[in-house]
């Protein structure tokens, strides 16, 4: 090689290193912009998680699309709680909580307190439901004791808030404008390894395992959170359904209570018997 070839060589070779450590320099500059991003949205979903667990309760609207049927809306309105235990006192629509055959009016009181849920109906003729005003049923006769335990760690619906905390794959999709108020759109999803490798408490591990594992293995959430550092709007897709939940306000909301035994029907070991004969089919 003359030395004309060879300066060319090196020449050549020199401008090629140096693209080359210019390429890696931006695509190191953009992998740390990308990490410092991430970390400022992980931060202000930790914010949000706070400040919502802080206050406790909420009056939340929230609507369920099902795959199955079509994606018609099922809504279902009231007060959760989540300061002292899950609780939450709602109304939903009636044929959707498929119980026609014991209320007459369109929407029906549902109440969830002290692992139980408490359906408002009409007074029954006959049977263990004569003459009562609320029907009584577990939720592990609903959900089985593992459900049961998992909702007792996920019943609040800021879970999925403090879910995507753990998550490293999250991105903020800007400004926007929900119930009125300017929002931060953020969009996250997560699996087992980022919940394995998160920080979150072994009990919420263990919830957001079960939860990923109804959802079919994957957690995706959008969440859009004021300038108050509350969320004020999550919707959630998994498992052939998509659940939005709007905050309409947090806070100051009267206690949870289970309606009186006196009016009270119990149907848990009805409703028990015939989840476990389905289950052994």
């Amino acid at each position: 090689m003359n030395v004309r070839h060879t300066a060319a060589w090196v020449g050549v070779t020199a401008a090629a290193l140096l693209a080359t450590t210019a390429c890696s320099a931006e695509t190191t500059k953009k992998a740390a912009e990308a990490a410092q991003n991430a970390d400022q949205i992980i931060a202000a979903l930790t914010r949000a998680t706070d400040r919502a667990e802080e206050l406790g309760s909420a009056q939340i609207e929230t609507t369920t699309e099902l795959d199955a049927t079509g994606g018609e809306p099922i809504a279902m309105d009231g007060t959760y709680s989540w300061g002292d235990g899950p609780a939450m006192d709602v109304e939903m629509d009636t044929a959707a909580a498929q119980m026609s055959a014991l209320q007459d009016d369109p929407t029906t009181r549902v109440i969830m307190v002290d692992g139980a849920y408490y359906y408002d109906i009409d007074p029954q003729p006959s049977g263990p439901l004569e003459g009562k005003e609320w029907m009584r049923i577990d939720v592990s006769a609903v959900m089985g004791e593992a459900g049961a335990e998992n909702m007792a760690a996920t019943a609040d619906p800021t879970a999925t808030l403090r879910y995507m905390t753990a998550s490293t794959q999250v991105k903020d999709l800007g400004e926007e404008t929900v119930l009125g108020k300017k929002v931060t759109h953020y969009r996250g999803s997560l699996g087992a390894d980022h919940i394995n490798k998160s920080k979150l408490t072994e009990a919420e591990k263990k919830a957001a395992l079960a939860a990923l594992k109804a959802d079919g293995g994957k957690l995706t959430a959008d969440i859009w959170v004021d300038g108050e550092d509350l969320p004020v709007r999550i919707s959630q897709t998994g498992a052939g359904m998509t659940v939005t939940m709007d905050f309409v306000k947090f806070g100051s909301t009267e206690r949870i209570t289970a309606p009186p035994a006196a009016e009270t029907g119990d149907l848990t070991e009805q409703v028990r018997e015939q989840r476990d004969t389905a289950i052994g089919q």
